[in-house]
């Protein structure tokens, strides 16, 4: 019978190829003819043999699919069958090439057969067509994420966003400043991913890009080489290959938002080489770390070199404006051209990125903070370079260098701590990607090799020893073993696994050995689920961030038209009628210079000294007060949040709860003693290595209880253990191994039974074939969590609890904290939806959390707060980290937000309401009625450092309050 089925998911040589080895591979199977660009499988096969599902099994397995998505019912089940004579044997594709000249002829538009030299096949040119895709929510859009560096304010962010949006064929851009990511969403029929990357490049941030060297196998010449540079090249995703002949090695710069490094390697492999990652490579993986410590010594560098010049100009030059000083100052420092070169190289050095920025910005008609500070500061260089070589006249003799050394030294150090901490933002992502395991151990013709996990693909049959990490999710089909997956779920307990269940990868074997069949490879694996939620949610941009961003650019632009009204008015009107001329003071003053230095107080009094003040002094000191009280605070964003948290959800394993079982109760039967109980549980559990064994053993331990030697001890997977004491049996663990040895333990039912109830894991205990009792191991609430939740209620806050429990387990847990609403059986993937939900129902929620299963909820949340006990991927999702692992810090976490928003809030007013009444004065509007009154640039930069002290000691006098 010959029968002919749609196979999707195929897109190059390669996957053409598994097709057919997976169907070929069946007992009754004559022939196979897959054709890639019909995307059909034909088969010739015998009935009696083997079946049509068997074949779309095999189909399945083999990580392809038989049924498009989202068709119909009715088209999923077309499926053409047809009675025919056996098939024919299969013509040649090809000829053997004789010699690399005629290879290269063959490869721009031939069809190849197997060659010694170039084997380049007709699927392989098509697939060069069919490079992986990343689609976007409408049709025809792709998403591709970007890294992107430079960026240094939200103003930065909302720059390469207009840019992009400016471009044709971009549907939507969003930036993430902390991150350093772009997501763009655009047309591939408009826009390519190349100038995407061109248009961010432009305006002055760099495109970060992924690497990978790979060792190839199957090279004879050098066309070899040349046709996998070809097909790399011409592979959506990959930026550039280079092919070493000798060394057998490609070196290729990728984007992985495009293509994995498993594509790259499929590419090669659907051409007829080998290919596989070498063990040593991973700049992919460090390419986010290589940039950031490259970021923070540069700017380190500059801060260095401000410093040092800085001072000695800011000492000189004040000393000039204070003669009470000049005795303590080396005359040198009060030399004008001293001060003047000093300066000079301030501004070139440290001060240049500034200048640069903004330059780039004009150019594609953008503004951010860089042009305020390089207006403000060049402003006040020039009338100071002016003052000290020109003769301005009376009462513009004041230099200002000091104003521009500490000003940039103050900004470039505050760009030195913003890039050390936007580079702990992505610590989640490279913690997670720590995770996965590096190798796999396979089957292949019948014989254990050991791969690069990247060339696991779906179906391989994996082998692991106990201590492993199970390198890909699948399900166990041979042997039994307990495996630790608190990394992914945050369950201290490890769960018993036997043939036909899941395991995860990234989890570590406990005890036995076993076999699995590959089910999720690559980016379909949990743990890749989990880093892709985690990427996704921290794109995502707060709409507060929005709002911040419209207003830098804004104020910006403002104060710059002001500067120039102010010049004009004074030019060509303001002069004349008010008789400035006229001025003892100002006399000799041209028009010229009195609007030019009008425009310039405008720019020096508006610089963003305490404006840039407000928020990050009232967060270092709110944050400083936090970390005294064991609260770390990962920046303003969470603190501006937290205040207005109205729900607060708690994970429940290792957050209201200790994250570690622990003997809680002990029942002995009539006649029998419960140390006794526990003496005999201990001393069978003293050489098991499960936390349930060593819970009771501590439990024993506690109550000084000395146990006795064991012999034969045996652990029974899913069952529990059996061991030896003084000849005797003695049995330990469920209810299925006392049936299974015939031991009775009808009257412990009723007492086991209220154990489980209450959340407790049961075990019963047995001596010479007779059950004297059970012993009952549960993870126990902190001493602290009822206090914290009675708390945050008065606080009027909803508290709710969320965990993967059954609903008896969790009722019992939420009923003795007191908390009512309870979100129970969740699965690890699904904790941020059920986040979402809560958000959907217009609620801002706080996450607290500890284990790498709550990563994505805490990101997802409008603050993720994490236990200091926790993993470390946790505490680097989370905005909030409780070091010392106390629920009630988080009572203390918000007090300390709403008390930090307080002040922020009274801050902007101070700086605000500085540059509110100070601007309009600037700008001159006081000259005509009160007695000529004018502010000097002088004046105007001690304005500004006055509103910046303001700003300071108001966010100093945070220190005395108290949040515990």
């Amino acid at each position: 019978m010959e029968v002919s089925i749609e196979v999707y998911g195929m897109t190059c040589g390669h996957c053409q190829k598994r097709v057919a080895d997976a169907v070929s591979s069946l007992e009754g199977v004559e022939s196979v003819d897959v054709n890639l660009e019909a995307e059909r499988a034909t088969v010739n096969f015998d009935p009696e043999k083997v079946s049509l599902e068997d074949i779309k099994e095999a189909v399945l397995k083999a990580g392809y699919s038989t049924e498009r998505e989202k068709e119909t019912e009715k088209d999923n089940e077309e499926i053409h069958v047809k009675s025919s004579e056996p098939a024919m044997a299969e013509e040649k594709k090809g000829q053997v090439l004789e010699s690399s000249d005629r290879a290269m002829e063959k490869v721009e538009g031939k069809v190849l057969e197997d060659s010694q030299a170039c084997p380049l096949t007709e699927a392989c040119i098509a697939a060069e067509e069919e490079a992986p895709r990343t689609s976007g929510q409408k049709t025809g859009l792709k998403e591709i994420t970007l890294g992107v560096s430079g960026m240094t304010c939200s103003a930065c962010a909302l720059n390469i966003e207009k840019v992009l949006k400016k471009k044709k064929g971009v549907d939507s851009a969003n930036v993430n400043l902390e991150l350093g990511r772009a997501k763009v969403s655009f047309d591939p029929s408009l826009v390519s991913p190349l100038e995407i990357e061109e248009a961010i490049e432009s305006i002055g941030y760099k495109v970060e890009k992924d690497k990978v060297t790979l060792n190839i196998q199957g090279m004879s010449c050098a066309s070899c080489a040349a046709n996998i540079e070809k097909i790399l090249n011409k592979t959506e995703g990959v930026i550039s290959a280079s092919v070493n002949l000798p060394l057998e090695k490609a070196v290729v710069e990728f984007n992985s938002a495009l293509i994995s490094v498993r594509g790259i390697i499929a590419a090669i492999q659907g051409i007829g080489y080998g290919a596989s990652v070498q063990a040593e490579t991973v700049e992919y993986e460090d390419r986010e770390r290589i940039s950031r410590d490259a970021e923070i010594r540069r700017q380190r560098n500059n801060l260095i070199i401000a410093f040092l010049l800085g001072i000695p100009v800011a000492v000189g030059n004040m000393s000039m404006m204070f003669p009470s000083l000049m005795m303590y100052v080396p005359s040198i420092l009060m030399d004008p051209v001293v001060l003047f070169i000093l300066t000079s190289l301030i501004l070139l050095f440290p001060g240049r990125q500034f200048f640069v920025g903004t330059f780039r910005g004009f150019k594609h008609g953008v503004t951010d903070m860089n042009l305020l500070i390089a207006a403000g500061t060049g402003s006040a260089y020039l009338i100071s370079v002016a003052a000290t070589f020109l003769d301005l006249g009376p009462g513009y003799d004041i230099l200002y260098y000091e104003t521009v050394a500490l000003l940039i030294l103050f900004i470039v150090f505050g760009r030195y701590l913003e890039a050390r901490a936007r580079g702990r933002t992505s610590e989640a992502i490279r913690k997670l990607m720590g995770l996965r395991a590096k190798t796999s151990r396979i089957i292949v013709d019948g014989v254990e090799k050991e791969v690069p996990v990247e060339e696991v693909v779906v179906g391989d049959t994996v082998v692991v020893r106990p201590g492993e990490k199970i390198p890909v999710d699948g399900i166990v089909t041979e042997g039994s073993s307990a495996v630790d997956e608190s990394m992914i779920t945050g369950e201290s307990i490890p769960v018993e696994k036997s043939e036909g269940d899941t395991v995860i990868g990234a989890t570590i074997n406990r005890t036995g050995s076993f076999r699995f069949r590959a089910t999720k490879v690559g980016a379909d694996t949990a743990l890749a689920q989990i880093i892709k939620l985690v990427e996704a949610a921290q794109i995502t941009k707060a709409p507060i961030q929005r709002i911040a961003d419209v207003f830098a650019g804004n104020f910006i632009v403002a104060v710059h038209i002001i500067a120039l009204i102010a010049f004009f008015f004074w030019f060509f009107l303001g002069y004349w009628h008010y008789g400035v001329g006229e001025s003892e003071s100002l006399r000799g003053t041209s028009p010229f210079l009195f609007s030019l230095l009008i425009a310039i107080t405008v720019l020096v009094i508006s610089c963003p000294c305490a404006v840039g003040l407000a928020t990050p002094a009232a967060i270092m000191v709110g944050t400083g007060k936090g970390a005294e009280n064991g609260i770390l605070i990962k920046g303003g964003e969470a603190l501006e949040r937290a205040h207005k948290l109205d729900t607060i959800v708690f994970d429940k394993t290792g957050t209201l709860t200790e994250g570690t079982p622990k003997l809680t109760d002990i029942f002995a039967v009539f006649g029998r003693d419960e140390r006794e109980v526990l003496f005999i549980a201990a001393t069978a559990e003293k050489g098991s290595e499960h936390p349930l064994g060593e819970a009771i053993v501590r439990g024993a331990d506690e109550r000084n209880i000395s146990l006795a030697e064991t012999n034969n001890f045996r652990s029974l997977p899913g069952k529990g253990i059996e061991a030896y004491i003084k000849g005797q049996k003695v049995l330990l663990g469920t209810r299925k191994l006392m049936e299974e040895n015939a031991v009775s333990f009808e009257e412990l039912k009723a007492e086991m039974r209220k154990l489980e109830e209450n959340g407790k894991t049961a075990m019963l205990v047995a001596i010479g074939g007779e059950a004297i009792g059970l012993v009952a191991v549960a993870d126990t609430l902190k001493d602290n969590s009822r206090e914290a939740v009675d708390t945050l209620k008065k606080m009027g806050i909803e508290v709710v609890m969320i965990t993967g429990d059954n609903a008896i387990t969790a009722g019992a847990i939420a009923a003795e904290v007191g908390i009512p609403r309870v979100l129970a059986e969740v699965l690890p993937e699904d904790k941020a939806n059920e986040i979402k939900k809560l958000q959907e129902e217009g609620k801002l929620v706080g996450m607290v959390g500890d284990g790498i299963n709550d990563a994505p909820a805490l990101i997802q949340s409008d603050v993720g707060i994490a236990m200091g006990a926790g993993t470390d991927v946790a505490m680097e999702s989370a905005k909030i980290v409780l070091i010392k692992n106390d629920p009630r810090d988080v009572v203390a976490a918000l007090r300390l937000s709403r008390l930090t928003i307080r002040k922020i809030k009274q801050n902007l007013i101070w700086a605000f309401g500085y540059n509110t009444i100070g601007i309009p004065i600037a700008a001159g509007v006081l000259y005509p009625v009160f007695h000529r009154i004018l502010i000097t640039p002088e004046l105007a930069a001690a304005f500004m450092a006055l509103s910046s002290v303001s700003v300071t000691t108001n966010s100093l006098l945070m220190k005395r309050s108290k949040i515990k």
